[in-house]
């Protein structure tokens, strides 16, 4: 196996999450920056929380609107 070549492996890596919780995980990366954790993750909690990053629902539907309109534009000029 050769020598030098793997990154070093830190066994108590300080991970925070969005919620603020902070734990200690094993990682290649001394530091590390979550969004959910098992303290805030619904599976967990059993709360039920709709994660909607960026609007992309809205992108979606705004984005379906405007294929609609177009066919309607397109089926009136024929």
């Amino acid at each position: 196996m050769k020598k030098d070549i793997h990154p070093k492996f830190y066994t108590e890596a300080k991970a925070t999450c969005a919620c603020g919780a902070i734990f200690a995980v094993g990682s290649t990366q001394s530091e590390l920056s979550v969004e959910i954790c098992s303290q805030c993750h619904p599976f967990y909690t059993g709360a039920d929380r709709t994660v909607d990053t960026a609007g992309r629902i809205d992108r979606f539907k705004a984005k379906q609107a405007k294929s609609a309109a177009k066919k309607t534009t397109k089926a009136s000029k024929a």
